[in-house]
């Protein structure tokens, strides 16, 4: 019996001990854990950085605040956002990619005469119009068509002349007679008609020089024309000009021989190719605008002088690969111009950036960003007035509204920098920043970004 007591007075020290040392083993593994585990530097509001606490509770909009480790001290201008927040707001992002920026020229193209083919009709005498054949703007006038019937007394003379040289058969008043008839532009077939009937007509016709359509029109039936006086203008339309005009921006990158295409909202499916005929040397002053100018076929006649279309120039050059973001992405202000660089841990940052080349779809990027960063493409604008309350911009400084003072504002710079704003424990304060923040959010939008 005593053996038996002995023996279960042992088992029962041996548990105690067993007991005791898993029991010191697990406060000693707690310890450690608690040790190794990083304290938070305070609590912060998830939509108000400067809204800073000692230990965790609610925010004003009633959000619970999110603890800051050592580890995760942002630089001034860093935000972060929980998940939840980023799919309500719909932000979505897209990488700095290294490629060749598309130097594509859209502007509004509009539709002329080609001038090189215009035909003026001149009379170097005075007279007459007995007979109009073209009535109005516009007509359709075929090469070799009668256009009027002019009577000029002074045409009545030179054919009596010639009639008189004929009669008499001298070759030198012949030829005089010849030349003035010519020198006053009388068609060859009315000069054909006197030396052959050797009678005077008292009507010259003139003929259109070549097809078109009637671009100006200044005479009517009886009117009375003078030397050098514009009766009427051809204009053909199997070419025609398309002139467009570009930003100064815009001007050194078309040069001539760069491939046009022009293209037509009510003839949907239809485009006319040509290429840049004249860079014109000077600038618009009312519209700081240059001109340029193609030649294109229009055989169809589907093209008329007046239309505007879309006009795409693409500069034959090659450019070398840069930096390129999308257009969407940049934001553009009077003194500078930033995107949202997406950080890890669904942490963001507003950074400056210099563009250059601003395309229809990408921009080029000078200084700013690396190849492989991620820049938000949606909802930016929200995230960048948060950001821009903490931030470390050097607009903020003297001397930042030159942008040559200020290239280097890229994400670096801002990352070497401490932060320097104190935890704000006063209420007042925080009413300050709230009535700022505000102005970019509606009271409905905090509470749907608390949800």
């Amino acid at each position: 019996m005593k053996r038996l007591q002995v023996m279960a007075i042992l088992l029962a020290g041996l548990l105690a001990g067993f007991l005791l040392s898993r029991l010191l083993s697990d406060d000693a593994d707690m310890a450690s854990r608690t040790e190794s585990e990083p304290k938070p530097l305070y609590w912060v509001a998830p939509m108000d950085p400067n809204y800073r606490r000692d230990a965790p509770g609610k925010s004003p909009m009633g959000m619970d605040l999110i603890p800051v480790y050592a580890d995760e001290d942002d630089t001034p201008g860093t935000i972060r956002i929980s998940p939840a927040v980023i799919n309500n707001l719909g932000v979505r992002t897209a990488e700095v990619s290294r490629g060749v920026f598309e130097t594509q020229v859209r502007t509004v193209g509009h539709v002329s005469f080609d001038e090189n083919q215009l035909v003026h009709i001149h009379p170097r005498v005075e007279g007459w119009i007995e007979t109009l054949n073209v009535k109005a703007e516009g007509d359709p006038v075929t090469e070799g068509a009668p256009l009027f019937a002019l009577y000029s007394p002074t045409l009545v003379n030179a054919q009596e002349e010639l009639v008189l040289a004929l009669n008499r058969d001298n070759p030198g008043l012949i030829r005089a007679a010849l030349e003035r008839l010519a020198a006053l532009e009388v068609p060859e077939d009315a000069i054909d008609a006197v030396r052959r009937t050797r009678r005077v007509n008292q009507t010259i016709t003139i003929h259109a020089p070549r097809s078109g359509v009637l671009r100006t029109l200044a005479v009517r039936e009886g009117m009375y024309v003078s030397p050098g006086m514009n009766v009427m203008t051809i204009g053909p339309l199997d070419h025609v000009w398309v002139v467009g005009e570009l930003y100064e921006r815009q001007a050194a990158e078309v040069l001539d021989g760069d491939d046009v295409r022009l293209t037509l909202d009510y003839l949907p499916g239809r485009e006319w190719q040509g290429t840049v005929d004249y860079v014109y040397p000077s600038l618009n002053e009312e519209t700081r605008t240059v001109r340029v100018r193609a030649q294109l076929n229009n055989d169809d006649r589907a093209l008329k002088p007046g239309m505007f279309g879309t006009l795409t120039i693409r500069p034959a050059r090659a450019t070398a690969p840069t930096l390129l973001i999308p257009r969407e992405a940049l934001i553009r202000t009077g003194e500078q111009n930033r995107v949202v660089l997406a950080l890890d841990g669904g942490r963001f940052k507003s950074v400056a950036v210099t563009p250059g080349r601003i395309g229809r779809e990408t921009v080029e990027i000078l200084a700013g960003l690396d190849a492989g960063d991620r820049i938000v493409s949606s909802a930016q604008f929200l995230i960048d007035s948060e950001s821009s309350k903490t931030s470390d911009f050097v607009r903020m400084s003297p001397g930042a509204d030159d942008p040559a003072a200020a290239p280097d504002m890229d994400r670096t710079s801002h990352e070497n920098m401490e932060t320097t704003t104190e935890p704000t424990m006063d209420h007042s304060a925080h009413e300050s920043a709230d009535s700022a923040a505000d102005q970019s959010m509606d009271h409905s939008t905090h509470q749907s970004l608390d949800r």
